[in-house]
């Protein structure tokens, strides 16, 4: 049987503060009914305002949600209100006594949907190759045009002088012109280039400019850079593609998640480090506006499982393969971690191998975060990081400093030429805590 989710964990689902504040009020046991919970599939009955009750399940595995509510939300508050439910340990296992019908139903279907999709990809893995080839020439021609167009661009504000950069708008242009050459990571460039402010410009200009110089002879790059750069410009490898080549096999321990949004989707980024490998992985997972992602792992819990990872000169981004049971309890233990100095010296040794890398995770171990006339800085005695502004609220910086109390703490996050972005924290002997929780 699968171990419960912390309450913290559950409510880091939620979509919104207003999912958050509804899900509080269906937390307790009386608006719940036939409620259950076994094979890693949990459910019940919420009482509504009408005379039939809602119907929740999730799928712990995955996890995946359900419920005959009319929410646009998801999960919606019936679903996290059962899960606070289950996590305070009010829920009991039905010990093999049989889903209900609905359960049951809704579970054969999630089947039936995966099965359909390893067929669709067994069949695009069995289409004219000879076919799939000419697209990619194509592609690879448009690509290579537009980057040698963005070079012209690029070397023409150079020219110009930057105090020229142009307006938006412009760069909005180049964007699209981008997006039409099937260069969607030049794109996304241009556009963060259209808002960099003055004294990053030639920063920005000279990376950007780089990488549309490193596509035009892309073939004649080593193997892992060229990967690194056909990413860069946007081109995405197939997930039955990479799980059908060499995975890594370990004990995956959750250093910490993160999610963010904007108009279009929410980008739940989550990280591992494999505990044989000491392997740092990157998980992506999406969900359409207001709805939370479906992978979701607990921080500081241990997933056996199978990755594969995105070629690359400096391999990160993973996805998910064959899982070998339920995530278990973690190590009681912080888990070890480096010096600010030797974090430092991690993301010079990463971005070395790639030069458009923004940030790479670390563990700090031993560190105090203390307040100087510069701003937060994260230090451990001898060598000291910066945190990166705005990469947390500062309200959360405090309430770090608060459980630290001038102690030193363990802390993953993201270290890179801003400084370091905190995602988790653990105090001596302390559970796991999301710092902008």
């Amino acid at each position: 049987m699968e171990e419960r989710w912390s309450t913290e964990h559950v409510l880091s689902l939620a979509p919104d503060q207003a999912s958050l504040k509804a899900a509080g009020k269906l937390s307790g046991p009386a608006p719940w009914s036939g409620t259950g919970w076994e094979q890693g599939v949990l459910w019940g009955l919420c009482k509504g305002s009408g005379s039939t009750p809602y119907r929740a399940a999730v799928e712990l595995a995955t996890p995946a949600y359900t419920c005959s509510c009319p929410s646009r939300k998801f999960p919606c508050k019936h679903v996290l209100g059962l899960l606070v439910l289950w996590s305070a340990g009010t829920v009991e296992a039905t010990e093999d006594a049989g889903q209900p019908d609905w359960v049951a139903e809704w579970m054969t279907g999630r089947q039936a949907a995966t099965e359909q999709r390893t067929a669709r990809q067994q069949a695009r893995a069995e289409a004219d190759p000879a076919a799939a080839r000419r697209r990619a020439e194509r592609r690879s021609a448009r690509v290579a045009a537009g980057a040698g167009e963005l070079r012209l661009r690029l070397a023409d504000g150079v020219r110009r002088g930057l105090a020229d950069h142009g307006a938006a708008a412009d760069w909005e242009q180049v964007a699209a012109r981008m997006v039409d050459a099937q260069a969607p990571g030049l794109a996304t460039r241009v556009r963060e280039l259209a808002h960099t402010p003055q004294h990053g410009l030639l920063a920005g200009y000279a990376l950007l400019h780089l990488l549309a110089g490193a596509y035009a002879r892309v073939g004649e790059l080593p193997e892992e850079l060229a990967a690194t750069v056909r990413t860069r410009v946007g081109f995405t490898a197939d997930t039955a593609d990479l799980l059908a080549g060499p995975t890594v096999r370990d004990r995956w321990q959750v250093l910490g998640s993160r999610d963010t949004a904007d108009d279009r989707l929410t980008t739940r980024r989550l990280w591992l480090r494999g505990a044989k490998t000491g392997r740092p992985a990157l998980l992506l997972a999406f969900g359409r506006p207001g709805q939370a992602p479906e992978l979701a792992l607990p921080t500081g819990q241990v997933l056996e499982a199978e990755l594969a990872f995105h070629p690359g000169a400096q391999p990160l981004r993973a996805v998910l393969g064959p899982r070998y049971g339920a995530p278990e309890a973690g190590p009681v233990e912080p888990p070890a971690g480096l010096s600010p100095a030797e974090a430092v010296a991690a993301y010079g040794t990463a971005v070395a191998a790639d030069p458009w890398l923004e940030s790479w995770p670390v563990v700090l171990s031993g560190v105090v975060p203390v307040l100087g006339p510069e701003g937060w800085q994260l230090t451990d005695g001898h060598s000291a990081v910066a945190v990166r502004r705005g990469s947390v609220p500062e309200q959360a910086l405090w309430r770090l400093a608060a459980v630290s109390a001038g102690h030193p703490v363990t802390l993953f996050g993201e270290c890179g030429h801003a400084g370091f972005a905190p995602v988790t924290a653990w105090a001596e002997h302390g559970r796991p805590v999301g710092v902008a929780q």
